[in-house]
């Protein structure tokens, strides 16, 4: 049986708002994790209202012993497995979007990039990249509550019984139900099922928002993923998008043979 840690708080108006309550475990090093972005960007923007979202970190803690713990203030000049988790750890500090941010950009520098995301030097580039506080960033990421905050991470997959990542574990209302866990990368539609089976009842898409708010609030995506917001062709989509590039809006950019669009930042003027 897979029963919900009790280490939140259930009078959350938030939590009480929406009916389930979505745990997804992840780790920085996993390609599957990855491939699952997309999917988890859709869920968010077709489903929200539906549920609660908490990301996870199932990261081996081992690997936080010994050299990190004892070299933590060296940390600029050295590289560590362990890095990657302590930085997104370090972002959540500064709110849950910002999490998913840097999350979403470790994840570029990683395998669109092919960067070092091991060395703080990377890491504190990424936070700059999604306008974190970098000097709060910096203390945060050298602070012994990242470890707390690591180590709640582990005992929620223990408690949860996740081995694998990426995981998905589904909680309705009812505190006494046990939790639903899917390990692996499924297709989108069998999510959107399991979503629809928890609740009881037909479940309908939010309309997507425009362009320009997609890319305010997602700062990367591909031209499939657009296409698959917008349930149209990657052709039309790629109109629109390069629509948007000639605007100046947005700018085009391939990464390993993979096209990619990206909001285009505005210079201020003077």
């Amino acid at each position: 049986m897979i029963s919900k840690p009790l280490l939140e708080d259930s009078t959350s108006p938030l939590l009480n708002s929406r009916p389930l309550e979505l745990y997804v475990f992840i780790d920085p090093n996993c390609h599957d994790c990855w491939q699952l972005q997309p999917i988890l960007r859709r869920l968010q923007l077709d489903y929200e209202r539906y549920f609660t979202l908490r990301v996870i970190l199932r990261t081996s803690l081992t690997s936080l012993n010994g050299t990190c713990n004892q070299q933590l203030d060296q940390c600029d000049t050295i590289q560590h497995p362990a890095f990657p988790s302590i930085a997104i750890k370090a972002a959540e500090f500064q709110g849950k979007r910002a999490g998913f941010r840097f999350i979403s950009k470790l994840f570029e520098y990683l395998y669109l990039k092919n960067e070092n995301v091991n060395t703080f030097d990377v890491l504190l580039t990424i936070a700059k990249s999604v306008n974190l506080d970098v000097d709060e960033f910096t203390r945060d990421f050298h602070s012994k509550n990242v470890h707390r905050a690591l180590q709640i991470d582990l005992y929620m997959a223990r408690e949860m019984e996740v081995i694998e990542a990426p995981t998905f574990v589904f909680f309705n209302g009812n505190i006494e139900d046990e939790g639903l866990k899917i390990s692996g990368l499924y297709s989108y539609h069998i999510y959107e099922q399991i979503i629809e089976e928890l609740l009881g009842h037909s479940i309908f898409p939010d309309t997507p928002p425009p362009l320009e708010q997609l890319f305010q609030r997602f700062d990367l995506l591909a031209t499939k993923e657009v296409a698959d917001i917008y349930q149209t062709s990657e052709q039309q989509v790629e109109r629109e998008l390069k629509k948007r590039v000639l605007q100046q809006s947005l700018e085009r950019i391939t990464f390993n043979n993979t096209t990619m669009w990206k909001r285009k930042k505005q210079s201020v003027m003077h």
